[in-house]
């Protein structure tokens, strides 16, 4: 307690020492040099008193001991020499006004020394402090790691891991292509080619795991480079932001597993629009099924952008309630957060929540997906999909709802499904509100990697079990996006909408679910069908090949946004989604004691003229565009 107290002038103490130590090694280097009787020894000492009050005073002017010695960095230690070389140069104009004999060498090495000394001792004090909290405090268990990656991304992971005592991770050298790198060090680490035997490099440096620390890593890159390390028998990782994260641009690196996402067949988009952040702000926004995989993002993305008020409306406690903690615990009172439980289907609970909360703008996320589920309990999808979204935009309109934004999915183009049908419908109620003060649009995607029910957490629970991974059919193809860039694009969506749009999201090409679960048996450190059995248990209910491809420039206009499209499709008429509306309630009424989904099938058929049977778009599956587009992810 008592240094840290005094450090200051503990080491303004030491550092006149170091400066006696070096004006004696002068002196005395002076004296072997015979020159030591060319003028008097009292002279000799006032210049050194000169010298050390230089020194001293502008260390005390560059505050060189408001420094932490313990954790410096390059500029500390440039402050510290610039502070000396000042002083030397005012030494000599003092000793010179004073008429004292100057010698010039004397001035010059006292002061080098000087500093070399300081320089000196501050380094081993870093490093003695370094090896003794690592070997007092440092990780029970340490990993000699590789760094694939010595530029500016992987000095600063390097000079990390080894000023952090308390890191596991060891580095013990650099792997990288630019030959004014190899055969040097960074941050005192040898750097090497990729095209020296890594296999024996590994082998002497005892390398456990291996980390890819390159700035701006496309998915192509980052497939080669887990492809290539991970035959080393070495565990690869990434030095990169958390995945499914906000992408608001704060995010702090760290290391970690690669995921699917990272490998993915496309870059990711990061959506970081300032006109978007400022549309939603002092907005009151409400987001339906708002605890969701989008409605929930839908809600972290806007909690961002500083809205008036938000609102989260979901039938499920359990979803609102985690969506509810998070934001409390990230904004606390800095976020108006209201959180209300109840359904879309029930019109009057819906009508309190417009009536006391009055929202500029509404998120229509509330639905249900699951398609073979839906196959069976038909009546219920269009209860919640169809009317509910129907109850959500007629309260839009009596309260005054600026702009109205539906969440669709690509299963609603040539629909061979309930699920996908309700919500070409939902996008008829929508489309046909042309001549409403509330602006309507439907913004329409495909599956989302890591939503709820979706095949990724399905896989990666199949894995953990021990397998096997199941998938319907080793064919099919699906179009893939994450949560986060989803759901900032429905946001960029919601900025354009003006009367009634369909806005489209480019999907990039589709990719095989087959490719998806060997990659992540892969990931997992597994073999496929060896370790991990991928079992083929044929189509579900109502489930088709491959989702339409949504990107065909012959229906789609383009927006100021490269990643969104307008589809060109002709509302119906109020009256005539009215008509529809009406078959579905008939429907409804005359199924209320039925299992299954006989007389919906039938109203689907009757309503949506691009509903088809599954059997229908499957049989000429392998010669349609979207399966000769797809992509192989790493294998």
């Amino acid at each position: 307690m008592f240094f840290k107290k005094q450090r200051k002038w503990f080491l303004l103490a030491f550092d006149i020492c170091l400066l006696v130590f070096a004006d004696v090694v002068n002196l005395f280097a002076t004296g072997l040099r015979g020159g030591i009787d060319q003028w008097e020894i009292d002279t000799y000492f006032v210049n050194s008193t000169i010298i050390f009050v230089s020194i001293l005073l502008f260390k005390f002017i560059f505050r060189i001991y408001n420094n932490v010695w313990r954790y410096p960095n390059t500029k500390a230690y440039l402050k510290l020499i610039i502070s000396d070389m000042c002083a030397g140069v005012m030494a000599l104009a003092v000793s010179a006004i004073s008429k004292q004999f100057v010698d010039i060498r004397h001035h010059v090495y006292t002061i080098m020394l000087g500093t070399l000394l300081s320089l000196s001792a501050r380094f081993v004090y870093r490093m003695v402090y370094k090896h003794y909290k690592r070997s007092k405090n440092g990780a029970k268990e340490c990993f000699n790691v590789a760094i694939v990656g010595a530029g500016q991304l992987g000095a600063l992971l390097g000079n990390d891991l080894r000023c952090n005592y308390k890191s596991i991770y060891r580095p013990m050298f650099y792997i990288d292509t630019d030959a004014s790198k190899i055969g040097s060090t960074v941050v005192g680490l040898p750097v090497f080619s990729p095209e020296k035997s890594i296999d024996e490099l590994i082998e002497i440096y005892k390398i456990s795991e291996i980390i890819i620390a390159i700035n701006n890593i496309d998915h192509k890159r980052a497939d080669y480079l887990y492809h290539k390390y991970s035959q080393t028998g070495c565990k690869v990782k990434i030095y990169d932001v958390p995945l499914n994260s906000a992408n608001t641009g704060g995010e702090k690196r760290v290391i970690r597993e690669f995921q699917i996402e990272d490998l993915l067949f496309r870059q990711p988009i990061s959506v970081k629009e300032t006109d978007t952040a400022e549309f939603y702000s002092d907005k009151v926004v409400l987001v339906t099924g708002g605890g969701g995989s989008i409605g929930s993002e839908l809600c972290r993305q806007i909690a961002v952008c500083n809205p008036k008020k938000l609102i989260v409306f979901d039938i499920y406690e359990n979803n609102a309630y985690e969506i509810q903690q998070e934001l409390v615990r990230e904004y606390g009172m800095d976020l108006n957060l209201c959180v209300e439980i109840g359904s879309v289907r029930d019109e009057e609970r819906l009508e309190s929540i417009f009536k006391n909360y009055k929202p500029d703008i509404v998120f229509h996320a509330a639905a249900h997906k699951h398609v073979p589920l839906m196959e069976q309990s038909g009546s219920e999808a269009i209860k919640n999909n169809v009317f509910g979204t129907y109850n959500a935009a007629n309260l839009a309109e009596k309260y005054g709802v600026q702009r109205f934004i539906l969440i669709s999915t690509d299963k609603a183009v040539n629909p061979t499904n309930i699920m996908g049908a309700s919500k070409r419908i939902c996008e008829m109620v929508i489309q046909c509100r042309t001549d409403s003060k509330t602006v309507f649009s439907a913004v329409r995607f495909g599956n989302v990697l890591g939503s709820n029910g979706s095949v990724i957490p399905l896989f990666k629970k199949q894995i953990s079990n021990g397998g096997p991974v199941t998938i319907t059919d080793k064919r099919i193809i699906r179009y893939f996006m994450t949560i986060p860039e989803a759901s900032q694009l429905v946001m960029r969506a919601g900025t354009m909408a003006e009367c009634g749009e369909l806005f489209v999201l480019d999907m990039g090409k589709p990719v095989k679910i087959y490719d998806l679960a060997v990659n992540m048996i892969k990931l997992s450190g597994f073999e496929p069908e060896s370790e991990i059995e991928i079992k083929e248990i044929g189509l579900r209910p109502g489930e088709k090949l491959y989702e339409e491809l949504l990107m065909k420039s012959e229906t789609l206009d383009k927006t100021k946004d490269d990643m969104i499209f307008i589809e060109k499709d002709t509302p119906l008429t109020r009256a005539e989604v009215e008509c529809k509306l009406q078959i579905l309630r008939d429907a409804l009424e005359e199924s209320k004691d039925e299992i299954g989904s006989k007389t919906i099938k039938k109203a689907i058929v009757d309503t949506v003229p691009t509903f088809y049977e599954p059997e229908e778009i499957n049989i000429n599956a392998e010669s349609s565009a979207e399966m000769k587009a797809t992509v192989t992810v790493y294998k």
